[in-house]
């Protein structure tokens, strides 16, 4: 009798670890997405990005929101790792970009990651510049 108690609490012991580490592998410890290498769920201008978050953003994020997208548009500012398009679409790169491409129309890959009401824009993280159009 105590014989049989004992593998069952080993049992249920082994069970447990491994439902555990089936939940910590399978769903807490994700790879992070490599948006560089995905393709673009969208390609638009970031005119038309922000015209469809200005007419309904509960919208635009339903279509957008961790998305990859692509999003064409003239640079109007720019840092080390942050490019603005068109005034309201704001692009974070992973790397620097030192070659200065203020007022050059460009095509950005990125992961929609929503709208900043307080600063107006439209926030995208991971980006990368998939190619300069002047």
């Amino acid at each position: 009798m105590k014989r049989k108690r004992i593998t069952l609490i080993i049992v249920v012991v082994l069970l447990l670890v491994t439902a555990g580490l089936y939940f910590y592998y399978g769903f807490l410890f994700k790879e992070a997405r490599n948006i560089a290498w995905e393709v673009p769920d969208f390609s638009i201008t970031a005119t038309k990005l922000s015209s469809d978050y200005n007419s309904n953003p509960q919208k635009a994020d339903s279509l957008y929101l961790n998305k990859t997208i692509e999003i064409t548009g003239e640079i109007t500012r720019q840092t080390d790792s942050v490019l603005i398009l068109e005034n309201t679409v704001f692009c974070l790169f992973t790397q620097k970009t030192n070659e200065k491409l203020i007022n050059k129309s460009v095509t950005v890959k990125g992961k929609c990651i929503g709208y900043d009401e307080l600063f107006q824009e439209i926030k995208l993280d991971q980006c990368t510049i998939n190619k300069q159009n002047n």
